[in-house]
């Protein structure tokens, strides 16, 4: 380890400069690396990130075998021609002075494909296969599968591998009760169970060196039935470590766990004791995970002790010159992760190309490109929201004259809201962000401005971008007028009193919002209390590191209703956190209808039809989250509704409403910045 990163484990010194050398950017499937034509893409990207100071990277994951796939034809290691690919990548970030570990990741049963094998046949819920129950044979030729692939690692280039060991796959499927019912020496005792992953690492040792970095993921919380207690994973980390490991890597529960790891209303660093506790079992570095977003969180588990190493994947998706950033004492600068994962695991988990939310240019390095202009032009961008500043500073940083109109008092549009939902409140970091580069690039913003077609005249404007982004739609609903009826921006933006029985109308992302808002502790609650509230004991003192949840009284009588019948509550944008957002209605005892029929509002309170029959809902509001309109009277169209004026554009959510789309209203903006 030192000799491979001489100034990786020297003592920090507070205000962020020895970061550097203590970031680590995790292993992130982007679904570049299943595809040969892909690695010159994959090679910018890892390279944009070490020339934006990260140290060393990991790769998504890379099988050792057919069986291993995590997807059909998934990336694999196992051949002469895989390693000429992969040399791409490792020449590209050591150019720019990185360091990059490949990740060996056999799926096991969660896999999505017809060859899938694991300890047990037990089905995984996140897959459509069923797993066979892997031969001892073919145990054995898993292990040496597992070796060549490193060393083949090494002949590409790699500094080092790390074995994925955590987050349900498949050597974690071994050494997990919960799905090893095997019965000869791979299953029963832990020392059987584990195995497979301490001759794994022998495997590897032997293979390449001992010189070459071996990083592993363990699980050191599964969150699960049938998981692993403290125990047993203080003794499987020893027992890797003994079989030769570099660094120990935080895993953090099962994909099919039904606790939150990773999205937005995870707290910050809410895991990193479980890292602290094992540090003080390992004489080797260990690296803490999950929901590490921030240069002051980074510095602060390091300074106390807690880690020796961040590994930190989605924030280096959201910002590849985070650390850079860091060190110049610039965190204002740093467009920090809000952990969404609209861009990055939705898109993975749906088979499509990762990119980011906050970041357009993720893994699309080579496609979106800021140029320098050659021909500044005069522009004026009407609306401040995500698709209006994302727009005025790609702009003004490639050199245009960008002024941007916002009839409100301050800038952020949509994002002005959600981030006063709790669990939400990652998205004021964006808000900061944009407030930091609009200064930094130099566009003019004028604020409580409602630009008329007067103003853009007067302005001589080359170009003129409408992001004047939506309207709350209001249903044709009898008495919709009437005094028990708020908008949700009523709510969340203007803080209008809401009563103790509520209806919400509408069970989209805006719907969900109003429901959290409304059920919410609105002062900060300490990470203890979510831990309690989602029954995580975080030194699993049970198996699995489950305890029973501590359930509050709900705030507030809530019915969330939608006109769709049998359409899951909170679809749409949100593949890998719908799930979250329901079942934290569920807790908080949140009446759910579909298949909804809205009669009228009038003292009584809110009529309505469901099946055939005709319920009247006795509460004190009935807030309306029923869509939204598009704002473009500042269009200039023709009879056919184009548009007459080829200096205007329009983007983002007055180009198309629908339900709210931050990414795509960012990407537009900074695909119209790059091309003008």
């Amino acid at each position: 380890m030192t000799a491979a990163f001489p100034n990786m484990l020297k003592p920090l010194d507070l205000g962020f400069t020895q970061l550097k050398n203590r970031i680590v950017m995790g292993s992130m499937h982007t679904g570049l690396e299943d595809r040969f034509y892909n690695y010159g893409k994959l090679a910018a990207y890892f390279a944009e990130r070490a020339r934006g100071g990260t140290a060393l990277m990991i790769t998504g994951g890379i099988s050792p075998n057919r069986r291993g796939w995590l997807l059909p034809l998934g990336g694999t290691m196992n051949g002469l021609g895989d390693v000429v690919n992969h040399r791409r990548v490792t020449s590209a970030v050591h150019a720019e002075g990185g360091k990059i570990l490949m990740q060996i990741l056999h799926s096991g049963r969660y896999g999505y494909h017809p060859f899938v094998v694991s300890a047990s046949d037990r089905k995984s819920p996140i897959s459509m296969f069923k797993p066979r129950t892997i031969k001892e044979s073919e145990i054995l030729s898993t292990i040496r599968d597992y070796g060549r692939c490193a060393k083949l690692s090494k002949l590409a280039g790699y500094d080092g591998v790390e074995i994925m060991g955590s987050e349900g796959y498949l050597l974690n499927q071994f050494i997990c009760n919960r799905t090893n019912n095997r019965k000869d020496k791979w299953g029963g005792s832990l020392e059987n169970r584990m195995r497979l992953p301490v001759e794994i690492v022998k495997r590897v040792r032997k293979e390449v060196g001992k010189d070459f970095i071996i990083c592993y993921r363990l699980s050191l919380i599964d969150l699960v039935e049938g998981g692993n207690s403290w125990p047993e994973i203080v003794a499987i980390a020893k027992a890797l470590e003994a079989a030769g490991i570099t660094i120990l890597n935080t895993g953090i529960g099962w994909h099919e766990a039904r606790v939150p790891t990773i999205v937005t209303s995870v707290p910050r660093a809410a895991f990193r004791k479980v890292t602290a506790n094992i540090r003080k079992e390992l004489k080797i570095p260990v690296m803490a995970s999950n929901r590490i977003n921030t240069p002051e969180i980074c510095d602060d588990i390091i300074a106390s002790g807690d880690a020796d190493l961040i590994s930190m994947a989605r924030p280096l998706l959201a910002d590849p010159a985070f650390v850079n950033k860091a060190a110049a004492g610039k965190p204002e600068e740093i467009n920090t992760c809000i952990a969404c994962n609209q861009g990055c695991l939705d898109m993975t988990f749906s088979g499509k190309r990762s990119t980011c939310l906050v970041n357009p240019q993720a893994c699309a390095e080579t496609e979106l490109v800021y140029v320098k202009t050659t021909r500044a032009k005069k522009i004026a961008v009407v609306g401040g929201g995500m698709a209006g500043l994302s727009f005025a500073t790609v702009a003004a940083e490639r050199g245009h004259d960008v002024t941007l109109f916002e009839a409100a008092d301050d800038i952020g549009g949509q994002f002005t809201m959600a981030m006063n939902v709790p669990g939400k409140e990652e998205f004021r970091e964006t808000v900061r962000y944009f407030r930091a580069m609009v200064k930094k690039t130099s566009v003019k913003v004028v604020l409580n401005k409602r630009v008329g077609d007067a103003d853009l005249k007067a302005g001589g404007f080359d170009e003129v971008v409408i992001a004047t982004g939506v309207t709350p739609r209001t249903p044709k609903i009898p008495g919709i007028d009437h005094p028990k009826v708020l908008s949700y921006p009523d709510v969340l933006k203007h803080g209008k009193k809401v009563g103790h029985r509520v209806a919400v109308i509408g069970a989209g992302g805006i719907g969900i919002d109003v429901s959290e808002f409304l059920l919410a502790e609105h002062s900060p609650q300490p990470v203890d209390h979510w831990l309690a509230e989602w029954g995580v004991d975080v030194n699993s003192t049970e198996p699995g590191g489950l305890a029973a949840p501590v359930r509050h009284p709900p705030l507030r009588e809530v019915y969330l209703l939608q006109r769709k019948e049998g359409k899951k509550m909170g679809q749409g944008p949100g593949k890998t956190t719908g799930w979250v957002h329901r079942l934290a209605l569920q807790h908080h005892q949140v009446k759910m209808l579909g298949g909804v029929e809205y009669v009228k509002v009038d003292d009584l309170g809110l009529h309505i039809r469901v099946g055939g029959e005709d319920q009247i809902l006795d509460v004190d509001n009935i807030i309306l989250c029923a869509g939204q309109e598009s704002v473009k009277d500042l269009l200039p169209v023709d009879t056919e509704g184009k548009i007459s004026d080829k200096r205007f554009h329009v983007i983002g959510g007055a180009k198309l409403a629908g339900e709210l789309d931050a990414m795509r209203a960012i990407r537009e903006g900074a695909e119209l910045a790059a091309r003008l």
